[in-house]
């Protein structure tokens, strides 16, 4: 356990739980996983990678040795929706990584065999993985290869079998980042732009063009002239077909019912708080007071001004306007009471440099001899630090550093140093051991308070509770689960039914209401035209949903994407028609000052336009394109653009010297990058990888 606690310490007294990158990698022995029985049904499937369906059951054994992970690194529990999440999506990715990444690296040939391995982990060649983890650094910072091999010799030692887990998972994200970084270095190392292609480059991007043109925009009425049929719009939907696969979702209508309290809830909270009011002036234990009745308790803390306005801008406005022991009235806040007692006032720094050397365990009974002898100024701290101190971080500027603390970024139990003189050298306890503590700088000392507030929330009474049930009870009643109903009754009640278009199955909230899977979960096992009965979320609003339509997953079909299809044939023979009656205007005519007459406009220049720079950046693409290539001095044909209809002249071609070799290969470096970054998703979307955790989480 001694060595347990090394490497909670050993990363940090200020950890935080960032697992994500590390576990992203982690690769559990397959060996250890239960096989999914055929006949599941794919419904109760987490999804489906490369051909191989992932059950609950599967997916949920991987986030129990996650969060082990976590826990032997943190040593504490998950307790944040957030941390859950980052480890679930580490589960998911360490099931991509065995499933189908590592074996689309061997069939390309890739392998990271078991010498290798034995060299990455204890041979000569350590991963960087083993060498920057302060669990092997001897006491000055440094990688000790004596550490590593004690620490793979003892771990069997440890009955608890975490240290063996903790080594497994280091092995196995260094297995998998070997992996990564070749596959990664056959797309890397292939980038390769010989000097020749290096001058093409150079001089295609510093071509420029000078040009004068007209333009006739489309305008906005619809031409009723122009008919796009089924048939053509059909054609296009085949020869486009791939950009319209889409996700399934649903489209919903909704309507909510917010439990807000009634005016006799309200004159209740308000007799009740004004009741309050005098025991919290007197009392002598505000700490219990405010633990009895109060939704937010005593603290340590001190604020300057400005800082309460995160609470009410009114009780900021009393505190820093009053005295130690005055107490305000009772402020009313949207639905919340509020009230400010100032309980003290002291000059504080924002903020103090704290620097400290961390005992643990029997090192403890030492922490007054070194106090002693730091005082004498035998020894500099950094040096006593450097032996002695469980804390090795040597990424400090000096050892021993915590650096600059504040009220917001503080180690629980260190709250002494805000108020520490400068160059006073104690000793604390916190949860991670004995610490010695000195403060070397603090910023300005300025006004600051520390302030006990009362604050009650009006509750709706279960009277006021079983009204609104009623009116969505309504509703519902009337809807009988049907769409048509629905809509009648909406109608009727004069209600708001709220529209959600492709609502995804990973939806958690629907406008600023949060939390609300449930409502998700039931439209995506709902048919089209049902209407739910009362879905109650948070305790305090109440859902009628209807499903108004369902797009499954693939591809959308013909008649959901036609009125989008329309909309482009629509534009392409717009444009054919325009360019068609510019052309006939201008026919026989042999200058672009003739032609800007003959069009009711005038004639615009535009100079040193380049066909990927962002100086161009607001013109048409498409005459962007067609001047670039153009021979100068020659009026062009009518060009239909996305907006309008174009006629230009190029008067002039040019190569300038804006664009350097640096510049070239910055670029093939991004595109180098983009390339690696493609990589997983062509992987996923090649595989039809299905990731249905949205239906469980």
């Amino acid at each position: 356990m001694a060595v347990l606690e090394k490497i909670r310490v050993k990363f940090g007294v200020l950890i935080t739980v960032v697992i994500a990158l590390a576990l992203l990698s982690f690769i559990i022995d397959p060996n250890t996983l239960q096989s999914v029985s055929d006949s599941m049904s794919s419904k109760y499937d987490v999804g489906e990678i490369n051909g191989k369906s992932i059950s609950y059951q599967d997916f949920q054994n991987d986030i129990e040795e996650f969060t082990t992970i976590n826990e032997i690194i943190s040593g504490g529990a998950v307790q944040s929706e957030q941390q859950q999440e980052m480890i679930r999506n580490a589960a998911w990715q360490s099931l991509v990584d065995r499933y189908l990444f590592i074996k689309n690296a061997r069939a390309a040939g890739i392998e990271v065999g078991e010498a290798e391995m034995l060299n990455l982990t204890t041979g000569d060649m350590v991963s960087p993985i083993i060498a920057q983890n302060p669990v092997f650094c001897d006491e000055n910072g440094n990688f000790s290869k004596e550490r590593l091999v004690s620490f793979v010799q003892n771990m069997h030692d440890d009955e608890t079998g975490n240290l063996k887990i903790y080594w497994d998972y280091i092995q196995n994200t260094i297995y998998t980042q070997q992996y990564y970084a070749k596959y990664g270095s056959l797309f890397t190392q292939s980038n390769f732009t010989n000097p020749l292609m290096m001058t093409n480059k150079i001089e295609d991007n510093n071509n420029t063009t000078d040009v004068e043109f007209v333009m006739v925009p489309f305008g906005y009425a619809q031409d009723t002239t122009i008919v796009v049929s089924d048939s053509e719009i059909k054609k296009y939907y085949k020869s486009h077909k791939d950009f319209y696969k889409q996700a399934a979702s649903r489209d919903i209508e909704y309507v909510v019912f917010e439990v807000e309290p009634s005016e006799a809830d309200i004159t209740a909270a308000t007799v009740e708080v004004n009741g309050l009011h005098d025991e919290f002036a007197e009392t002598d234990n505000m700490k219990s007071f405010l633990l009895r009745n109060s939704e937010r308790q005593l603290s340590d803390r001190y604020y300057k001004k400005g800082e309460l306005n995160t609470v009410f801008s009114d009780i900021d406005k009393f505190v820093f306007s009053s005295k130690t022991g005055d107490i305000s009235p009772v402020y009313k806040k949207d639905n919340v009471f509020y009230a400010a007692k100032v309980m003290d006032t002291k000059m504080l720094p924002d903020s103090v440099y704290v620097r400290h050397i961390l005992l643990q365990g029997e090192d403890a009974a030492l922490a007054d001899s070194l106090v002693t002898v730091l005082k004498k100024g035998t020894d500099k701290f950094a040096n006593v630090a450097a032996l002695y101190s469980a804390d090795q971080n040597t990424n400090a500027p000096e050892r021993g550093d915590i650096g600059w603390m504040t009220q917001n970024y503080m180690i629980p139990g260190m709250e002494s140093v805000m108020t520490a003189k400068t160059g006073e050298i104690y000793t604390l306890d916190t949860q991670y051991g004995t610490h010695i503590v000195e403060v070397t700088r603090k910023t300005a000392p300025i006004e600051k308070k520390q302030v006990a507030i009362l604050e009650k929330s009006i509750i709706a009474s279960k009277a006021t509770y079983n009204d609104y049930y009623s009116k969505a009870n309504v509703l519902a009643t009337k809807a009988a689960g049907k769409y048509e109903s629905f809509k009648n009754a909406v109608a009727e009640e004069g209600l708001y039914a709220h529209p959600v278009n492709r609502m995804l199955e990973g939806t958690d909230r629907l406008g600023s209401i949060d939390h609300t899977k449930e409502i998700t979960r039931w439209a995506f096992d709902a048919k089209k035209g049902k209407v739910s009965n009362i879905i109650t979320v948070n305790n305090n609003y109440f859902f009628v949903v209807a499903v108004k339509d369902i797009h499954k997953e693939g591809y959308a079909t013909v008649a959901e994407v036609a009125p989008r299809i329309r909309n482009i044939i629509y534009a392409e023979k717009l444009g054919e028609k325009k360019a068609a009656e510019v052309a006939e205007k201008i026919e026989g005519l042999g200058s672009m000052s003739a032609i800007a007459e003959a069009l009711g406009t005038t004639v615009s220049t535009k100079d040193n336009i380049t066909f990927a720079s962002l100086t161009s950046q607001g013109l048409d693409p498409k005459f962007i394109g067609a001047v670039s290539v153009a021979e100068p001095g020659v009026i062009s044909k009518p060009l239909a653009g996305n907006i309008g209809v174009y006629v230009y002249k190029v008067t002039g071609h040019d190569t300038g010297a804006f664009f350097t070799e640096d510049d070239a290969k910055a670029r093939d470096s991004q595109m180098s990058q983009y390339s690696l970054q493609m990589l997983m998703p062509v992987m996923l979307d090649d595989a039809d990888v299905k990731d249905n955790r949205a239906r469980f989480f």
